[in-house]
């Protein structure tokens, strides 16, 4: 299962910019099951969003919408409808759904609303193809809905390196070079001079460091 924690109010209002038009999706799945990202909170953060950006003189709208799972297609499928009449969805799935989405609908801009912890469950059956690297501190926000934290094979965060070649990575020629597909979806947006900002040093604390990790809800323990 997949654990993840909800992003500050604050963050999650800066990413959605000058949107006035918002779609909240949640998931049915793993973050439901963890409660940070079922229909409930779903809609704590649709209201919470409404009365900031009221206070702040600049009210939007919000839908909303929980789908069974945002990481299979047929779901996110679904919300053609509701995302073609938004500004910006907020993703309150972990780092997976908020790609998914973005890849569905490449004209929109997806913003995650959580921080996606780590993953526990099968150890075997099934081939799955890896999309987040469960750094804790997720920037798919800054990065066009691409993570190079696991997309790029050195997880460089500012840029291609130099030995990157018509697309293509140097470490694994048959896997794309993920700043060139992260500078092709800001471009795509119109966001291409976000590629400019410099990312600090990553803090890997806050991602696998000494172990297996826990995370604990205090607030829901009996």
């Amino acid at each position: 299962m997949i654990v993840a924690e909800q992003k500050p109010l604050a963050e999650i209002a800066e990413n959605i910019m000058e949107a006035q038009k918002v779609l909240v999706v949640g998931c049915g799945g793993c973050v439901t099951v963890c409660l940070s990202g079922g229909q409930k909170e779903v809609d704590i953060l649709a209201t919470s969003l409404r009365i900031l950006r009221k206070k702040e003189g600049k009210p939007i709208d919000t839908a909303t919408e929980t789908l069974e799972r945002q990481c299979d297609k047929e779901y996110v499928d679904k919300l053609a409808e509701k995302i073609q009449a938004a500004d910006c969805v907020v993703s309150l799935a972990c780092g997976v759904g908020v790609q998914y989405l973005s890849e569905r609908y490449p004209d929109k801009c997806v913003v995650p609303a959580q921080n996606t912890k780590f993953i526990g469950g099968t150890t075997e059956h099934g081939v799955w193809e890896e999309r987040c690297g469960l750094c804790g501190e997720c920037i798919l926000a800054r990065t066009g809905g691409i993570c190079p934290i696991i997309r790029c094979s050195k997880s460089i965060l500012n840029g291609p390196c130099g030995g990157s070649q018509d697309g293509k990575c140097e470490v694994n020629p048959d896997v794309p070079c993920a700043w060139t597909l992260i500078y092709e979806k800001l471009k795509r947006q119109g966001r291409e001079d976000a590629i400019y900002e410099v990312f600090p040093v990553k803090d890997w604390s806050k991602s696998r460091d000494g172990g297996p990790r826990k995370y604990v809800r205090e607030d829901v323990l009996l």
